[in-house]
């Protein structure tokens, strides 16, 4: 599913990371650790395609199977959860997409607040909401930054559910204990 060999990011004179090599087959779950500013957010986003890498070979899966949450949930404020959901839906050209949406309000314990605005919402619901966000297209592989922040622990709960589910996963963490059993490879930048 993933492939990298020799992998680098530089911003300028900055190296970021470099010499990452990565075989992550379908179904596997990485595990990315280290220090802030160590380089596992600009990872992601390098996975995500979001990013180009500046050396190295890649091979990732078609971007429409993707799904990425980083350190902000990505969602429109001035939006109602359903507004927002409603507009990935539509981005995603999901057919069915009101019975997903619904779905997934309603599995994150969102469903009440459904009409609500996003400015409204605690930082742990907009995390949920990102969630929802990026669980909606059904993505076989998911790339996770910190998903953990700003959850209580029945949000917690419901993160640790998601990852039952059979996909391919990506999780960047400084809470490696809460995943690291999940783990079939790991990653830590120093």
């Amino acid at each position: 599913m993933i492939s990298a060999r020799g992998l680098a990011k530089r911003y300028g004179d900055r190296r970021v990371f470099t010499g990452v090599d990565l075989d992550l087959a379908a179904g596997g779950f990485l595990l990315v650790t280290g220090p802030n500013g160590s380089g596992k957010t600009t990872l992601l986003r390098v996975l995500a395609g979001l990013a180009a890498p500046s050396a190295g070979e890649l091979q990732l899966p078609e971007r429409h199977t993707v799904g990425y949450l980083g350190h902000s949930p990505n969602v429109y404020r001035e939006l109602s959860a359903l507004e927002n959901l409603t507009l990935f839906g539509r981005l995603y050209r999901l057919p069915e997409r009101a019975e997903r949406i619904g779905m997934l309000l309603e599995r994150f314990g969102l469903w009440e607040m459904r009409r609500d605005r996003v400015s409204t919402f605690s930082r742990g619901m907009q995390q949920r909401l990102g969630l929802c966000r990026v669980l909606l297209h059904e993505p076989s592989l998911l790339l996770l930054d910190e998903p953990y922040n700003a959850l209580d622990a029945q949000g917690a709960a419901l993160l640790d559910g998601v990852f039952d589910e059979p996909r391919t996963w990506v999780v960047a963490t400084h809470e490696p204990q809460r995943v690291e059993r999940r783990a079939t490879e790991r990653l830590a930048f120093a």
